[in-house]
Formats: C-alpha cells, structure tokens, sequence
C-alpha cells in the first residue's frame, strides 16, 4: 500500500515538471517568536529574617511619567547626583549607587539622609567594614508626584512614584518591587554603578533582592529597601552575597525534595560532605573545623540552595540563610574576592604616563590598613622603601648617563588571612608603574 502511494506521488510530480509546472511541498507556517520574558525572579523577606523566592513583573503598575519641564522636575533636582561617599577615581573603586523613590522635590534632603543611614548600616557589615576604603557611593536623586510607596500602610494606598515602588508585590505584603528599566535610567546618571541600591520612602520594613537583572551599565542585581526601617539594611547586605561574592541561597523549601544535579559554581553550596570534600581537596576545605564568625564550626550542614537534601551549607545559619546574622567563612572571602573584582589595593594621584624625573614626587593611596607596600627599581626591591606612600624621586639617586630611562614599580598586597584560596590570592595584589629620565 506504501509502495503503491509513493509510485502514484512520483508519477504525479513527473508529469508535473513535464507541463513546466514547479510542485513545491506544502510548509507549515513559521513558529511565532517566544513572548518575551517580562517578569523576574525575586527575593522576598520575612520579618522574622525568613528569605523566600518569587517570580513578578519587571514593570510596575506606579511607574508615573518621567517630568518634561523644570517646573515639573521639582527645581531640576531629578537626576541629581551627590557623592556619599569619596575614596578615590571610580576606575579604583566599587562604585555603590542608591537611587530614592517616593521622595518628593521637598524631600529631597531626607532621601540623601536615608541613603547615607543606609550606607552605614551596610558598611557595619563585615567584611565592609574593613573594606570601606574600597568604595565610593553615589546618591541619585529620583524625583517623585506622590510622597511614599504604594502598598504603605496598606494595599489600598496607591502612589505615582518615580521608579514604582510597591508593597503587596506578588501578593507578598513584605516584597517591595520596582520598575527595573527605571532604575537602570538613573543608574546611568552616577559616574559608575557596580552596585545599585533602590531606598524607598517608608518605615515599613520590606525589600527585594533582583539576582537576575544584569545591567549593560556593569551592575548585577538590584536590591531595594525602607528608607526608613533601621532593619532592612540587612536585605541589602544579602542580595550583595549574590551580586559581590557570588553565593548561592542557603536555605531550603521542605517540598523541593533532593538534589541530583551536578556540582554547583557558587562556593559555599556543594554535593559533598566535609569528608569526601577534604579527601577531594575543594570547595570550603580548608575552612573545616574553623570558627565562623556567624556562630559555630565549618562543616557541611545538610540544606542549601533551595533543597533540604542533596546539598550541604558550610554553617548553620550564615546571612545567607536569614537576616541578622554573619557571613560566614567561606562566604567572606568569597566577598573580599568580590570587592577587588572591581576595586583595587592600590591608587595614585600621578598618572603612571606621566614623564617623570628627579624633581618630582610619586604619592600612592592604599585604601586597606595593613596593605603592605613594596618598591622596585629595574626589577629590584628598594627594601628601605617599604610601606612609604610618598617617594622624592630624587633620592631614589638614579645612575646612568643624563637621558637614561628607569622604571619603578610600586606592588601592593593585602595579606588578609579571610582569603586563602590560592586562585583568590591574585586578586589582592596590584602594581602601578613609572617611567623616570634621570
């Protein structure tokens, strides 16, 4: 019967092509292109510290219409920036922006207060707190029609707010979502945003944490907070586990079952228990048995990434886990590391092309207490010069004719003990170098 149909269809294209006719084979009609993905994948948090995930829309329903006219701008203060805090050029350090939503033209004063309060709460946070020299932070001024965010203090409240801000996202009443194409507007304002940080205008506690959004700009993730609340600083510190050190989620739902998968990037998750993970010399090896400085030894705790079982967590209870607490160890160093992604151990005000000679001087900044300093000349430690940021190249007593050219190298490293990990270590190790005609 096949044999039959096929010789039947032959003959009929043959005598088709015969009579000058073309017989095209019937096509189906192209696939239309998937729908775009408008939604994101957040973190909500709980007031009692509980972290939980949920999908919500990127835009927001609040959003209101970017201002057109001075007058409408509030005394063009939107788009204001203000520097928070200044250590240096932002192509030496990890530029933080905190952009405001809900703050009116009049409230423009207390949106820069809320952000430098929230800086700190942040930077109280180790390992920020020894690594503030590391950062600079910009506050971009978003002005809003309406004063504070929709769904506070209730789900009823509705507000026009610059990047819409709302409670109640999701149907979650703690998740404080944004309209991320409008943070990314104002983000490009700040000279550089490595970090960006949406302070709403409210005292309700409640925040968000965007691991998904990777900005065109240089940024990953967004992470919003109350302007207002003294706790929620907390949240921010956790999204920037994600955003900074790269760390994966320690805490599990009890119905995701086990994991089967392979062994994850992120370094403080893993397959592994703390025996075949010393036997295996990887993951946090060398952290075992050390006291966290979030409570308790290094171990492999069973729960993490989202699954109770199948994958272990360094500690108990780290920040990764649920507010108000600690990194942990592994999780810390994997922080530093972070930090020197974008920021470095060392810094000059003298441009390293700049056409030197004895007459001139070379100052160099080391933003890290404890950084220690190295100098070299033609390859060669100048060993009396050791930990000096400031050189009077004339005593450097160059040799050689009038017009040779020498080269002097200074080599910064932070030897802090927090990071161990030989592939981390060249991270914290920078050098700067000059061209100096005698």
């Amino acid at each position: 019967m096949h044999i039959r149909r096929l010789t039947t269809l032959a003959v009929a294209a043959a005598t088709a092509l015969a009579a000058g006719c073309l017989v095209q084979p019937a096509t189906a009609a192209p696939a239309a292109p998937p729908a775009p993905d408008t939604t994101r994948s957040v973190e909500a948090f709980g007031a009692d510290g509980s972290i939980s995930r949920a999908r919500v829309p990127a835009a927001s329903p609040h959003t209101a219409a970017a201002p057109t006219s001075p007058a409408a701008r509030g005394l063009a203060a939107d788009g204001t920036v203000t520097p928070v805090v200044q250590n240096g050029s932002p192509a030496n350090k990890l530029d933080v922006v905190v952009i405001g939503d809900g703050y009116t033209a009049g409230e423009q004063g207390r949106f820069l207060t809320d952000a430098a309060t929230k800086w700190q709460e942040i930077s109280a946070v180790e390992p920020y707190a020894t690594y503030r020299g590391l950062f600079n932070v910009w506050a971009v001024q978003a002005v809003s029609t309406d004063s504070g965010v929709s769904g506070d203090p209730d789900r009823a409240t509705t507000r026009r707010t610059a990047l819409g801000s709302y409670f109640w996202c999701g149907d979650v009443e703690r998740l404080l979502c944004v309209d991320t194409d409008a943070v990314d507007r104002y983000a490009a304002l700040a000279p550089q945003a490595d970090l960006v940080l949406v302070v709403a205008n409210s005292t309700k506690y409640g925040g968000a944490g965007y691991n998904d959004v990777v900005s065109p700009l240089g940024y990953s993730g967004i992470a919003t907070v109350a302007g207002g609340n003294s706790l929620s600083g907390q949240i921010a510190v956790h999204e920037t586990g994600h955003s900074l050190g790269h760390l994966a989620d320690e805490y599990s739902y009890a119905d995701q079952g086990t994991y089967h998968g392979t062994e994850p990037a992120e370094a403080n998750i893993s397959t592994l228990t703390a025996d075949r993970m010393r036997r295996a010399r990887t993951k946090w090896y060398r952290w075992l048995g050390q006291t966290s400085p979030d409570g308790g030894t290094v171990g492999a705790y069973l729960g993490g990434g989202y699954y109770p079982a199948g994958l272990y967590r360094p500690t108990d209870n780290s920040i990764m886990r649920s507010l108000g607490r600690q990194f942990n160890l592994p999780g810390r160093e994997a922080m530093i590391a972070g930090f020197y992604r974008y920021a470095t151990t060392l810094a000059s005000t003298t441009p390293t092309g700049a056409a030197l000679g004895p007459a001139d001087r070379i100052t160099v900044q080391l933003p890290v207490a404890g950084t220690r300093l190295r100098w070299y000349l033609d390859g060669r430690e100048l060993t009396a010069l050791r930990d000096r940021t400031d050189l009077d190249l004339a005593g450097l007593h160059l040799t050689g004719p009038r017009g040779s050219v020498h080269r002097l190298t200074a080599r910064a490293t932070d030897p802090t003990p927090a990071v161990i990990d030989p592939e981390l270590l060249p991270s914290l190790t920078d050098t700067l170098s000059w061209q100096i005609t005698r």
